[in-house]
């Protein structure tokens, strides 16, 4: 069993996964017998393969297959496709097995613009239960394709949907290491960063408009806050010695870091602008990986003061240590979700580095990934699903799981070596 020192040296030099991934592709496995999901039919919208740059029914159906809340219905066999309410023939679609039915249309409208409106309707009380209009450029219909599957998401399970939201993980290209930012399926992408040196630990701002992560090209760890919209960036922590693994505080303003400059690696937290250092946890061990509570009065860290790498919680300004994990020799990377009710991170157990969710008030515990070697957890802003790096038949991919452990997405969207996902909060620029 690796020691937590090992588990260091992992977290500040770049593991790479084997093989490459296919792009677009959106594979969901059905864990249980899937009885719950919704069944619902999206029709094709009239004229949008010839008015917008990208269809939107594929990408709406990708989005809510992705959920693992839905089955889309075949709507080929069903010769009826409405594009207003009362185009719907129900009967049909009830044969069909659809409980509701999207739809939708593109029209012209002025200075070259688009207007996309689309409705959902209930097969059963024949009603409409959410629906709208947008009017954009038709270089922006995939955005709006993603808002209509939240609109729908949410009217059908009552939670804010996250199909608008992006991830952000390294990249291995060639000699190349790329920090991209991409749409949860992984199209859009955008390079942030582009280094010789590796890069590794992104981590999203609060409000969606920066990114915390930790460069090697000064030759040494370096944790930098780059922001998004103007491509400026700061180093907020190059202290002596390794800097690393870099946290929001939940309202933006201070990073948790992993700093060497004592020996040991310790947790402390420092303005994301820059500035002196504010030491956390105090211990003889290894302490790294910390994440803040929703509410930003406490961290999650790892650390081996009693051995083996085992997760704590502490108070943000100091104090003792609780122990949180105790089943199994090795846990490591925690994230708490947006609720602050349940925890994620990975456990070892044989060979296998297993992504395992607990429920902190009950202390209920359930694994939510396969057997195999999974890393780096990271909660939806909804908190209903958990993105995580995986391998499969030896190659890098991406999986989302949800939180029930009812489905498993593998997301066969990013072309290379990817590593160190992390999923972006709802308010993304």
């Amino acid at each position: 069993m690796p020691s937590m020192r090992t588990l260091l040296k992992l977290l500040l030099t770049v593991v790479l996964f084997a093989a490459s991934a296919a792009q677009a592709e959106i594979v969901v496995e059905i864990v249980g017998g899937g009885a719950n999901r919704h069944a619902i039919a999206v029709t094709p919208f009239k004229d949008e393969t010839s008015r917008v740059r990208e269809p939107l029914t594929p990408v709406i159906r990708n989005d809510l297959n992705l959920s693992g809340a839905f089955r889309i219905v075949d709507a080929v066999s069903v010769a009826n496709v409405p594009y207003e309410p009362a185009d719907v023939r129900y009967p049909l679609w009830q044969s069909a097995g659809a409980q509701s039915v999207a739809f939708g249309k593109v029209e012209p409208a002025a200075d070259g613009q688009v207007k996309i409106s689309f409705r959902l309707m209930d097969v059963a009380q024949k009603k409409q239960l959410t629906g709208g209009e947008f009017t954009v450029s038709p270089d922006r219909a995939r955005q709006v394709a993603h808002t209509i599957a939240d609109m729908i998401y949410e009217a059908i399970t009552g939670q804010k949907g996250i199909f608008n939201t992006r991830i952000v993980y390294v990249l291995k290209a060639g000699r190349d290491y790329l920090l991209q930012v991409a749409d949860i399926d992984g199209e859009r992408a955008q390079t942030i960063l582009r280094s010789k040196e590796p890069i590794i630990s992104p981590s999203w701002s609060p409000d969606g408009r920066r990114l915390a992560y930790v460069s090697f090209e000064s030759k040494k760890p370096v944790v930098w806050v780059q922001d998004l919209a103007t491509g400026s960036r700061r180093a907020v922590a190059n202290f002596k010695g390794s800097n690393s693994a870099p946290a929001w505080s939940p309202d933006g303003s201070r990073l948790a870091v992993v700093l060497t400059t004592t020996g040991n690696s310790q947790v402390y937290v420092v303005s994301a602008a820059g500035g002196s250092p504010r030491r956390v946890s105090y211990s003889d061990g290894i302490d790294t990986e910390p994440a803040f509570t929703p509410d930003g009065s406490q961290l999650y860290f790892v650390s081996d003061r009693t051995g083996g790498p085992q997760i704590y919680r502490s108070d943000v300004n100091g104090g003792p240590a609780q122990r949180v994990t105790w089943e199994g020799g090795y846990n490591v990377s925690p994230r708490v979700s947006p609720d602050g009710k349940t925890l994620t991170w990975i456990r070892r157990e044989g060979g296998s580095f297993k992504v395992m969710m607990k429920d902190l008030a009950t202390g209920d515990t359930r694994q939510l990934s396969e057997n195999g070697y999974n890393e780096r957890p990271s909660f939806a802003p909804n908190g209903r699903m958990v993105l995580y790096a995986s391998q499969s038949g030896g190659k890098s991919v991406l999986y989302a799981a949800n939180v029930d452990g009812g489905s498993r997405m593998k997301l066969a969207v990013i072309n290379g070596d990817v590593q160190d996902p992390s999923w972006g909060p709802f308010n993304n620029p």
